[in-house]
C-alpha cells in the first residue's frame, strides 16, 4: 500500500501527500497503480461519501441517543443488528454480526471463530465516545470498552479506549505528546499497545525524522501481510506518527497518518478526529472542508444523508445531556 501510494503521488507530480487524492490523472497511472474505482476521488463527489468509520462514529450517536450513558454491549449488538446491514460491516465486526445472529452474546461474539479479534475495527469505532465524554477521559474509555468488547479483545479493546481518552482529553491538553500520554494512562500500562506508542514517542525524542519514523514501522511490521496490515498496534503506532509530527498542522497531520500504507482511511480519520478536537475547526483549512457540502452520506437507518453540523449539535447536545449522570 505505502509504495503504491508513493508510487501514484510521485508519478502525478503530487509528493509528499498534502491534498486529497484525485481521479483526473492519466489513465496509464490509473491502469498502473490499478483505480478502477474513482468515484470517491475529491473530484467526483459533493458530500462526504459513506464509510464504515464514519458509519461507527453515528452509530454510537444513536446509541446514546436511544439507551443514554448506561448502554450496554447488547444494546450496542442490537442496534447494529436493527440498523447496520451485514454488508456495511467488515471483519471483526462482521464476525461478531454472525455470531449475534446466532444468538452468542457479548463478550463470547467477540472471540468464537474471531481471528480479527485484536484488529482495528474497535479503534476506529471510539470516536464518539470521546466526543460524548468531554473532559472525562476515564469515561470516554468505559464507554469505548463497552462497545468495543462485542467484537473485540485485549489490545483491540484497548486501542479503543486510548482513542476514545485521547479525544475526551483533546479540548483541555497541550499538545498532541500530552494527548497521547492521557489516552495511555486509561490502558494498562504493559499492554503491547502501550509499548509500541512508547517506541513511537521515544523515537520523537532521538530525532528521528518523520521518513525514518515511517521506516521504523515498516521495519516492524509486513504491510503485505493482512494480520499487520489491519492490526491495532501497527496502526496505532501511524495515529502516533501522524500526531508527533504533523507540525501542529491539520492537512500534514492526516496525511501524513495516510502517506506510510497501512489502514490509511482509519488512521487519517483518527488524526484528524482528534486534532479538530485540540484546536477546533478554526485551525482546519477550508481546502478539506467546502467539498463536502457539510453533508454526510452513511448506511445506517435514519441517517442516510445528514448535515455534519447537525450531527455535531446533536452529539454536544447529548453531551451536555448526560455529563451528570
Amino acid at each position: 500500500m505505502a509504495g503504491r501510494i508513493q508510487g501514484l503521488l510521485q508519478d502525478s507530480q503530487a509528493y509528499p501527500l498534502s491534498g486529497y487524492f484525485r481521479s483526473d490523472i492519466s489513465g496509464d497511472l490509473l491502469q498502473k497503480y490499478s483505480i478502477g474505482q474513482a468515484d470517491t476521488f475529491i473530484n467526483n463527489v459533493s458530500h462526504a461519501v459513506e464509510d464504515d468509520d464514519l458509519n461507527y462514529t453515528v452509530t454510537g450517536l444513536a446509541i446514546l441517543d436511544q439507551h443514554g450513558p448506561d448502554f450496554t454491549p447488547e444494546d450496542v449488538a442490537n442496534f447494529w443488528l436493527w440498523n447496520i446491514p451485514v454488508l456495511r460491516t467488515c471483519t471483526a465486526e462482521r464476525i461478531a454480526y454472525r455470531n449475534f445472529s446466532l444468538l452468542i452474546p457479548p463478550p463470547r461474539s467477540a472471540v468464537y471463530r474471531n481471528p480479527y479479534r485484536e484488529w482495528i475495527g474497535a479503534q476506529i469505532r471510539a470516536d464518539f465516545w470521546g466526543y460524548a465524554a468531554l473532559g472525562d477521559p476515564e469515561r470516554a474509555a468505559e464507554y469505548a470498552w463497552r462497545d468495543a468488547s462485542i467484537s473485540h479483545i485485549k489490545n483491540g479493546i484497548y486501542g479503543a479506549m486510548w482513542v476514545a481518552a485521547m479525544l475526551a482529553a483533546a479540548p483541555f491538553v497541550d499538545g498532541e505528546r500530552e494527548v497521547i500520554r492521557v489516552g495511555l494512562s486509561e490502558i494498562p500500562a504493559d499492554c503491547r499497545l502501550a509499548a509500541d506508542v512508547q517506541e513511537v514517542i521515544s523515537w520523537k525524542d532521538a530525532g528521528c525524522s518523520f521518513d525514518e519514523a515511517v521506516s521504523l514501522v515498516h521495519k516492524r511490521w509486513n504491510e503485505q501481510n493482512s494480520h499487520h496490515w489491519c492490526h491495532t498496534l501497527s496502526n496505532a503506532q501511524l495515529v502516533a506518527v501522524g500526531l508527533l509530527w504533523g507540525e501542529t498542522d491539520f492537512g500534514r497531520s492526516i496525511c501524513r497518518a495516510v502517506q506510510p500504507g497501512f489502514d490509511t482511511d482509519c488512521n487519517g480519520a483518527t488524526v484528524g478526529s482528534i486534532f479538530g478536537m485540540m484546536h477546533g475547526t478554526k485551525a482546519i483549512p477550508e481546502e478539506w472542508t467546502s467539498p463536502l457540502n457539510d453533508t454526510l452520506e452513511t448506511g445506517i437507518t435514519g441517517y442516510r444523508m445528514v448535515r455534519i453540523s447537525e450531527l455535531a449539535r446533536k452529539g454536544f447536545d447529548l453531551f451536555l445531556k448526560h455529563r451528570t449522570s
